[in-house]
């Protein structure tokens, strides 16, 4: 019953929203995202205290004929992911409070409808409402960056909405082929994930690779990784700030942890033969990514190339397929979604007050905003995995697990650690340090909201540093469950 709480209420916040003008839709979009993290942090309540609580799930008949069912729950993995994104959306929706937006509230109200859809996605058990979740995702972010994002958003946007819809296409095949070899045993088709799962491990070794590449197509765009990640920096550096910190703080996820739900534990076979060639595509992804970064000289740029490097090693530890490897995925997934906002709101600060993102034009902001760079470093230490920062435990462990894969793989996939610190350390050193110019002498002071969202992403960064158990207790026995399944 929660589950569904948590889908309804953002639903019909976003209705409501909709309907209302002026300011007053932000204010009433930041309370509704706010009871939204209320109800998650009650379930994650209700799953400490009773993990197997009727509450926790719903399943319903849905379309009979053809044995859908609205089928969703809560595991550690699935609510990892609820109190990630209902975390963030009202950190979103405050980062946009010094933005004046044409037609707030439907800028408002589809942040709430992409919510809704993020929420079906971490918490469906039915592979035909997955993919129904999955694709209502992309509408409220295509129109977010379309009617809202910079130059050339038209182009831009219809390139990702292209890249994403062909994925999904390959998915849906996927799905169908799967749905299609169900039933064995009762001779009833079914979509429900168990039944996936004995559907794929009945296929043989080739059709099970033709399994992995269609889904996987699907999932490396979303996230993306290397070679499928050309729609993602002009995306993300022309997409309103919030849209960006939508799509790299939860959608990339969608990609990250449908690859741990919904693709190796259905074709096992599929990995084995193929994994391999995966595994390849997230390492040359780190290192290509990092160096791309290192030569940006716009800083939100910057931002979306370090995005795909971190993304290619959450990818290559899931790809590990050991607990290690797997719990440190989730628990970096929640550390990326943190600092990668704070990080583009930092970006979002740097052009307000000074009309540019171009490091070269800045420096010397630490001299007249002190409290901004302070912030800025600790957000910037735990992009850099320092350690007692939360990016340091899902890297520690994401390198364990590969290393398991692989001492020469482990070796490569680590130099994100290394190449991350250069472009992370001499973007902060070019924007913070040194004398002010003329372009940042007038920098002036933070506004409230952009404070208070900085503050919070702080101390959630050195929270989860100094003390991450609740993170791994909540995801170890979701991995141990998962990865027992396919032995």
């Amino acid at each position: 019953m929660l589950t569904g709480l948590l889908i309804v209420i953002p639903l019909i916040a976003a209705l409501l929203t909709f309907f209302i003008k002026g300011k007053a839709a932000r204010v009433a979009a930041l309370g509704f995202s706010i009871l939204e993290f209320a109800v998650s942090v009650f379930a994650w309540y209700q799953y400490k205290t009773e993990p197997l609580s009727k509450q926790l799930y719903l399943n319903c008949t849905w379309i009979e004929s053809i044995g859908a069912n609205f089928s969703v729950g809560l595991d550690g993995m699935s609510l990892l992911m609820v109190l990630l994104t209902t975390f963030l959306v009202p950190l979103i929706i405050l980062s946009s409070f010094k933005n004046e937006y044409d037609k707030p509230n439907s800028f408002y109200g589809l942040i709430l409808l992409m919510q809704m859809a993020l929420i079906g996605v971490f918490t469906t058990n039915d592979g035909f409402l997955f993919y129904i979740f999955w694709e209502l995702a992309l509408i409220p972010i295509y129109f977010i960056c379309l009617v809202w994002g910079g130059e050339n958003r038209a182009r831009i946007t219809f390139k990702f909405f292209i890249y994403t819809l062909f994925g999904s296409l390959f998915m849906l095949v996927a799905l169908v082929f799967l749905y299609q070899h169900t039933g064995m045993y009762t001779g009833i088709k079914s979509w429900a994930i168990n039944d996936l799962y004995q559907a794929g491990r009945s296929l043989n070794a080739s059709q099970q690779g033709y399994v992995f590449w269609a889904v996987f197509l699907a999932f490396a765009i979303k996230m993306p990784i290397f070679p499928f990640h050309t729609w993602q920096p002009d995306t993300y550096v022309n997409a309103p700030t919030q849209g960006t910190m939508l799509l790299s703080g939860i959608m990339l996820k969608m990609g990250t942890f449908g690859m741990i739900k919904w693709l190796l534990p259905v074709v096992p076979l599929g990995v084995a033969n193929w994994g391999s060639w995966a595994m390849l595509l997230s390492v040359i992804g780190i290192i290509y990514a990092s160096c791309i970064a290192i030569v940006q000289t716009d800083f939100k740029r910057l931002i979306a190339y370090s995005s795909i490097a971190h993304v290619g090693l959450i990818a290559a530890g899931i790809l590990a397929w050991n607990q290690q490897g797997i719990q440190g995925a989730l628990i970096q997934m929640v550390s990326h979604g943190i600092n990668v906002v704070g990080l583009f709101l930092v970006a979002d600060i740097l052009f307000r007050h000074t009309g540019t993102r171009e490091i070269s034009k800045l420096g010397g902001i630490r001299n007249v905003n002190p409290w901004f760079a302070v912030l800025f470093l600790i957000i910037l230490l735990g992009s850099v995995a320092l350690p007692l920062t939360n990016g340091f435990v899902g890297e520690f462990l994401l390198i364990t697990g590969v290393y398991g894969y692989g001492a020469w793989t482990a070796a490569f996939a680590g130099l994100t650690v290394i190449l991350g610190a250069v472009y992370m350390l001499r973007s902060y050193q070019g924007i913070m340090l040194g004398e002010s110019n003329s372009v940042t002498a007038g920098f002036g002071t933070l506004a409230p909201s952009d404070k208070a969202v900085l503050i919070i992403v702080c101390a959630a960064i050195i929270a989860f540093g100094v003390y991450p158990q609740p993170l791994t207790d909540l995801a170890e026995p979701a991995v141990k469950n998962i990865l027992s399944s396919t032995k």
